[in-house]
């Protein structure tokens, strides 16, 4: 005879049922918010709706941008998929690499640990705004003078940091340079060549070049 099931095995048997099925459901809804092929990778943020979006106007490298952006997005967000601005990096995404640094009002921030909407009427500056036109300024110059990179990923940090370092204290002893940089990580281990890249701005920003 087969085994007869009693009403308390059917609802065992539902819930069972219930809890793979929202296991399914929660997997899949993982798989949506990854990009195939980057383990992890969250795709750009969802166009805000009308309801929970609230109009910005950040200034970023001179020029003004009306954006309408959800209370709650970074301004690394910001920069990177709605302006486009990718010489700023993510990384840690919670203020320990330092490779999202930009200058707000001048001085270094991690765009990671800023909403957009904090950084609105400031003037915003990312490494795309160091630049002469097609020549590079004086630190970046500097840094590729004293090969201070190897891999390259935490470079535009590095360099929007020294440049707010170098505003704030032009002429920059070598323990100064240290603790300016200190919050910023090279995974490579290339700080002799940036302390090195950050006294020859120095030098190259006395000489106006």
């Amino acid at each position: 005879m087969g085994k007869r099931t009693s009403p308390g095995d059917r609802r065992d048997d539902l819930s069972r049922r219930r809890f793979v099925n929202t296991v399914a459901v929660g997997a899949t809804e993982a798989a949506v918010l990854t990009v195939p092929g980057k383990a992890g990778a969250q795709l750009a943020p969802p166009p805000p709706t009308d309801a929970e979006s609230v109009t910005v106007v950040l200034n970023v490298n001179g020029r003004d941008h009306v954006l309408r952006v959800e209370p709650r997005w970074t301004l690394l967000q910001v920069l990177r998929d709605h302006l486009g601005l990718t010489g700023t990096k993510q990384g840690c995404e919670r203020g320990e690499c330092g490779a999202c640094t930009v200058l707000i009002g001048g001085v270094a921030r991690y765009s990671c640990m800023t909403l957009a909407v904090e950084a609105a009427g400031a003037q915003i500056t990312t490494i795309e705004g160091l630049m002469r036109g097609e020549e590079l300024g004086p630190v970046q110059q500097a840094f590729l003078e004293e090969d201070a990179l190897q891999c390259g990923y935490c470079t535009p940090g590095q360099i929007v940091n020294a440049e707010g370092l170098l505003r704030r204290t032009p002429a920059p002893s070598l323990d100064q340079i240290r603790e300016g940089v200190s919050g910023n990580l090279c995974r490579c281990g290339a700080y002799a060549h940036i302390f090195r890249a950050v006294g020859r701005a120095a030098q190259l920003r006395k000489e106006g070049r």
